[in-house]
């Protein structure tokens, strides 16, 4: 059975409620060993290589669920277009002051998102990208 299928034999709710629409992100990179360092040192954690893939460096994950790397390829860094978000759980404030401290700038305030929904900052990493933070504590 294709996922298709599988698909159109389950009611709607079923498939909502299966779906994860964010499974994997790439943020660009220009230099690997100055990225790697910034993020390890912003987050407080290693990051993982792997010499089957040179051009990534990947932010680990404690369970199966979303995560991704950084990635050395044709894309350029940016401030400009989509804004991937990351897990900054009980660290939001933390996160900010090492990011400041390790050359990044903090580009939108902590703010309270409505519902109970937790806190989202955005920062400019060491290669220009702009990159939320999201904390639901």
């Amino acid at each position: 059975m294709t996922a298709t299928a599988l698909a159109e034999n389950e009611s709607p709710s079923a498939t909502q409620r299966r779906l994860s629409f964010g499974v994997w992100f790439e943020i660009p990179v220009v230099d690997m060993a100055r990225a790697t360092r910034f993020y390890e040192t912003i987050f407080a954690t290693s990051l993982l290589s792997d010499q089957r893939f040179p051009t990534m460096t990947i932010f680990p994950a404690d369970k199966p669920g979303v995560t991704g790397c950084l990635m050395t390829n044709d894309l350029k860094p940016s401030c400009d277009g989509t804004v991937v978000y990351v897990n900054a759980d009980g660290q939001l404030d933390a996160i900010i002051k090492r990011t400041v401290a390790a050359g990044g700038k903090l580009l939108e305030e902590v703010a309270q998102l409505p519902g109970n929904m937790g806190w989202t900052a955005q920062i400019r990493d060491s290669e220009g990208n702009r990159i939320g933070l999201h904390a639901t504590y």
